[in-house]
């Protein structure tokens, strides 16, 4: 099929909204917490409101694909996102912002569902590989700008100083909770997405054998299968050990070395997802080296040392090693989700939508870092972190993959 360019770049830049939204909660926890008064353990709630969104659309997501087609899902998709934007944005209560988040997630649940295989064709199977490396920059990039974008809101909004968004911004938010500012361009960016695709005409998909969703026998003989929830654990340990960093990160730094949330906790985050973003690409080459699970275990090694020290450091130690446990999480997800896939020998749509569901670790983490936070401080809860990536590590021991990655054998093959 004939590459269609526009449509590539239009989800190139659902990768980034997706990122843009799913990744700023961790900047702005200790604002929450703050603005409402909130315990650590009620605050770790707010990711479970997000996350568990995944664990419960993932695979009916995929089934309205199949029955409805891509572009219905991804209007549907920002639209709720837009609703639960500007429902927050209006009503900036906790109780709100729990619904808010749910909507916003079960949005991005629905588009991570629809965007590979649109990516697929509309950018050609043989070019697949590479747009997928390329989707994965931008969904980088916009974790490390999101940080950016609300230091720059909460530091000009309300400060006396002028310029056309800050002016609106202005009129919009209440002094006192100048973070409610993003949740108006979260509305705003979702609106014009909504907009976009109302108008942009997209190509049939035909879904491939692997990206099928069947809930009925194909389920049936991988829920009877150890290996699938083995990895599902695997997906869920990971997605939960990244977002218990990202979202806690900025709340420990104030708590423990009294750094500014807005300032250097943000920046702090943004250089944990800038450096996931690196590592992702390192990772690349590691894989055409080594064993998939020799570079899992080595990766996994090296952010169980790093988080350590961010811990148990000195404020400039933790400062970096935080975003050096980001680094070392970068080849996790994708090196545990092609472990999975080559370990099954068929039903790889549905066992994806069942990893995807995995995503839900995101919720179940963070509340319990939140909970433990609760009875005994957030540097001993976040201790909890260290359990899921032993899991991690265990992975890289008892895969056993029907088929390995591809490695490089001899230096002819690199030319």
């Amino acid at each position: 099929m004939q590459r269609n360019s526009f449509i590539v770049v239009l989800i190139l830049l659902i990768f980034f909204v997706i990122s843009f939204l799913t990744n700023i909660l961790g900047p702005i926890i200790p604002d929450i917490v703050k603005s409402f008064s909130l315990s650590i353990g009620l605050a770790g709630f707010l990711p479970f409101a997000f996350f568990v969104a995944y664990g419960v659309m993932s695979i009916p997501a995929g089934l309205m694909v199949e029955k409805y087609g891509e572009k219905p899902v991804l209007l549907l998709a920002f639209l709720l996102a837009f609703i639960g934007a500007l429902l927050f944005a209006i009503i900036p209560s906790f109780a709100i912002a729990l619904s808010s988040l749910f909507l916003i997630g079960i949005g991005m649940a629905m588009l991570q569902v629809v965007i590979n295989p649109l990516l697929r064709v509309a950018g050609g199977e043989a070019k697949f590989a590479f747009f997928s490396v390329l989707a994965q920059l931008f969904f980088g990039g916009a974790s490390f700008l999101s940080p950016m974008l609300y230091s720059y809101l909460v530091l000009n909004v309300h400060s006396g100083r002028s310029g056309f968004l800050i002016d609106i911004l202005n009129n919009l938010v209440p002094e006192n909770l100048k973070w409610v500012s993003l949740y108006w361009v979260f509305a705003v960016i979702a609106l014009l997405m909504v907009v976009v695709i109302a108008l942009v005409k997209f190509p049939k998909v035909d879904l491939l054998e692997d990206e099928r969703m069947d809930v009925g026998h194909s389920f049936k003989e991988l829920a009877a299968n150890k290996s699938v929830w083995l990895f599902f654990l695997g997906i869920f340990a990971y997605v939960g050990t990244e977002q218990g960093i990202a979202n806690w990160i900025s709340q420990f730094l104030q708590t423990y070395h009294h750094v500014d949330p807005a300032t250097d906790g943000a920046a702090v985050i943004s250089y944990f997802w800038g450096l996931l973003t690196v590592g992702c690409f390192l990772g690349l080459v590691l894989l055409k080296i080594f064993d998939s699970r020799k570079v899992l275990i080595f990766f996994t090694s090296g952010a169980i040392v790093a988080l350590g020290f961010a811990l148990f450091g000195s404020k400039t130690v933790a400062m970096n090693a935080f975003p050096v446990t980001g680094f070392f999480a970068s080849v996790m997800y994708s090196v545990i989700f092609s472990l999975a896939l080559n370990s099954v020998p068929r039903h790889h749509g549905t066992f994806s939508g069942i990893l995807c569901a995995g995503i839900a670790g995101g919720a179940v983490v963070p509340l319990i870092v939140g909970g433990l936070g609760e009875l005994f401080g957030l540097q001993m809860a976040m201790l909890f972190l260290f359990v899921p990536l032993a899991y991690i590590f265990s992975i890289g021991i008892w895969a056993r993959p029907l088929v390995n990655n591809d490695t490089i054998t001899s230096i002819k093959e690199i030319f």
